[in-house]
């Protein structure tokens, strides 16, 4: 399980995240997602702790702390969530597209 961390500052960095973290525990990942077009953070980030007492801990600490200038959203991350696949809109008809089409021609 991971913890979620929201209302970061644009400016945090993982090795800023994994220090913050590592007060209350064994810090295993840290994703920082980051922006496809601009390459800078999203806002929010991803921590696995080392044991659910670690996690725990991380959240009754920060949830609501101020840091960096902003007050931080800590939890357990939910599961992501089904989109329904990758035809945008949920259209699930299927279809296709691309290719040379000879009775187009």
């Amino acid at each position: 399980m991971s913890i979620y961390v929201g209302n970061l500052s644009y400016e945090v960095t993982q090795d800023d995240l994994n220090s913050v973290f590592a007060e209350h525990g064994t810090v295993k990942r840290v994703q920082l997602p980051t922006d496809r077009e601009t390459g800078r953070p999203r806002g929010f980030a991803f921590v696995e702790m080392g044991t659910e007492a670690e996690e725990t801990a991380a959240i009754d600490a920060l949830d609501g702390a101020e840091w960096m200038g902003r007050d931080l959203k800590v939890n357990k991350a939910k599961p992501k969530e089904d989109r329904g696949g990758s035809f945008g809109g949920g259209d699930r008809r299927g279809g296709g597209g691309g290719g040379y089409n000879r009775s187009r021609y």
